[in-house]
């Protein structure tokens, strides 16, 4: 579901090939789960029973007064519907087809009525998809959730979403004890062949600082809307409900959107998502999955361009 198209993954292992590595490479992530089950237990125990103990709570109350709580229905309803906008119009199928050649038209009727004009889809086309792909993003992740959210449930506060900063300052530590542990992991993902070639999304980044800052802007602004969706919007009607099984119901669609990039990193996204959502729960944050995920993002870009082109190393692109 990412805007460019998959990347040639090479399914052996290192010290093995041929069938018999792409088995064992299937069969990773199994004992990587199976290691992190007993950690993410240890860590996140008292949160996920306090998770259940709620949501017992909630439905004898819905039980005792007959209510009935449409909010998971709604979510679920409005996240079949984003996600699957996103796969169809949020990509490099729609920007190309539709979107790149009126651009084009637009950019050849200013040369030939001589004005002057910004686009320059030969030099800045890529960049421009990424631009579609990160707005399709924000408006699909956040803009439009939020909006019919409000009209469904005018009511409840989106600041409830895991968007307040209260008490931010005093989980600092729990990000900084995430990412020591992640980084690591990313830099040893970065020594693998196919990781090179398939990170930075933006080939032309290391053109100049501003390909790279600009993209990486936008790839900021995408995960920050990730985060609101998956463990903010998702999370937060599911609370009650489902308890801890939130985080997994959750998990779910956040892995597959992961579909398209080297099988290991799709597969470790169920690990990321359970940590991440329950850090969110616990915290009733989404910032610490944001800066995790934004410095594990920014790594990677760079571990990239260090194997392969460098950084940039003018201002402008000549």
């Amino acid at each position: 579901m990412s805007f460019v198209a998959s990347a040639p993954s090479s399914y052996e292992l290192p010290w093995v090939g041929g069938l018999l590595g792409a088995v064992l490479k299937m069969a990773l992530p199994l004992a990587v789960y199976a290691a992190m089950a007993p950690v993410l237990w240890w860590f996140f125990r008292s949160t996920w029973r306090e998770l259940d103990a709620e949501a017992h709570e909630h439905r004898l109350e819905q039980q005792r007064t007959g209510a009935f709580d449409a909010r998971p229905w709604a979510m679920f309803a409005i996240v079949a519907l984003v996600l699957t906008a996103q796969e169809y119009y949020g990509g490099s199928r729609f920007f190309s087809t539709y979107l790149r050649p009126y651009l084009a038209d637009f950019e050849q009727a200013r040369h030939r009525a001589h004005v002057p004009t910004v686009i320059d889809t030969r030099f800045y086309g890529e960049l421009y998809g990424y631009g579609w792909w990160a707005c399709s993003r924000v408006v699909g992740y956040v803009v439009f959730p939020m909006a019919a959210w409000k009209l469904l449930f005018p009511r409840d506060s989106l600041l409830d979403m895991g968007l307040r900063t209260k008490g931010l300052l005093s989980h600092a530590w729990i990000y900084g004890l995430c990412l020591a542990v992640v980084l690591p992991c990313v830099y040893v993902a970065s020594r693998s062949p196919e990781f090179a070639t398939y990170y930075p999304f933006y080939k032309s980044c290391s053109r100049s600082w501003l390909d790279f800052l600009v993209w990486e802007a936008m790839y900021v602004a995408q995960f920050f809307a990730l985060e609101i969706f998956f463990r903010g919007f998702m999370l937060s009607p599911l609370r009650r409900t489902f308890g801890s099984g939130a985080v997994v119901a959750m998990c779910v669609p956040y892995v597959m959107i992961h579909y398209g990039k080297p099988y290991l990193e799709s597969a470790g996204a169920f690990i990321a998502g359970v940590a991440l959502g329950s850090l969110a729960m616990r915290t009733r944050s989404i910032y610490s999955g944001f800066f995790v995920h934004v410095g594990v993002a920014l790594l990677m870009d760079l571990l990239a361009l260090e194997r392969g082109p460098g950084l940039p190393t003018q201002l402008w692109p000549r």
